[in-house]
């Protein structure tokens, strides 16, 4: 189908269990089959350990897979990271750049959007400063100034809606809402079962690194609760 973007056939991801040669293997996605249509909203359960943050590095081509195929349309994928590529000794300007460059904007782009990540993140002279002064919240403000000023074509996104101060999470939360909501194809990690049927219009479960069903969310919600495994958890 031409509005499919994503298709995953059975992929498995593995990783070796210690950092030497010759170290057992552990699957982290064993077997995990997706599709992906264009402006779909997919939410992604399961339990911790079940491999949905290796799925989300996957889908952005971060991870090659070790078995099975990923098929992927010519279409941009953001992995929603709030402190890509930053350095603590460089300024907030200086790494909202070198960050927003990694993401892929043109330099001139996220240049000109400067004014607007200043304003956004709240920084005041603070922006022109070394981040290693940063409080964290004011790292997670800085991040996600510059990472929502990327359109991808696909947003893939992994626990976060909302950063930053009470009245901070406020205005991120919204600004994201309608990231979300604006037409973009969006893969959503959460173990909250609101925000998956707020965001989302429809769901994966996965466990033990296999996809077990994927359909409407309040389909895939009452078979993840009612499925012992789950109940466990």
């Amino acid at each position: 189908m031409s509005d499919t973007i994503v298709n995953l056939e059975n992929v498995g991801v593995a990783f070796n269990a210690q950092l030497r040669m010759g170290s057992p293997r552990f699957w982290a996605l064993e077997d995990v089959s997706l599709k992906l249509v264009r402006g779909m909203r997919l939410g992604v359960i399961g339990r911790n350990g079940a491999g949905k943050s290796t799925l989300l590095r996957t889908i952005a081509g971060i991870i090659t897979p070790d078995r099975g195929r990923v098929m992927r349309a010519p279409v941009s994928c953001q992995l929603l990271s709030l402190t890509l590529g930053f350095v603590p000794h460089l300024s907030g300007r200086d790494n909202a750049i070198l960050s927003g460059l990694m993401l892929g904007l043109r330099r001139r782009e996220i240049v000109r959007r400067l004014p607007a990540i200043l304003e956004f993140s709240e920084l005041g002279d603070f922006f022109t400063q070394p981040i290693s002064s940063y409080s964290t919240g004011m790292l997670m403000r800085l991040g996600f100034s510059v990472a929502m000023q990327v359109e991808p074509d696909v947003l893939l996104i992994d626990e976060v809606l909302a950063v930053g101060d009470a009245d901070f999470q406020e205005k991120s939360g919204a600004a994201l809402r309608e990231r979300i909501h604006s037409g973009t194809t969006v893969v959503f990690v959460s173990h909250g079962d609101k925000q998956i049927q707020d965001v989302c219009d429809s769901a994966l479960w996965i466990e033990h690194g296999r996809s077990v069903m994927q359909g409407g969310v309040d389909d895939v919600l009452r078979a993840y609760h009612a499925a012992p495994v789950a109940k466990s958890a």
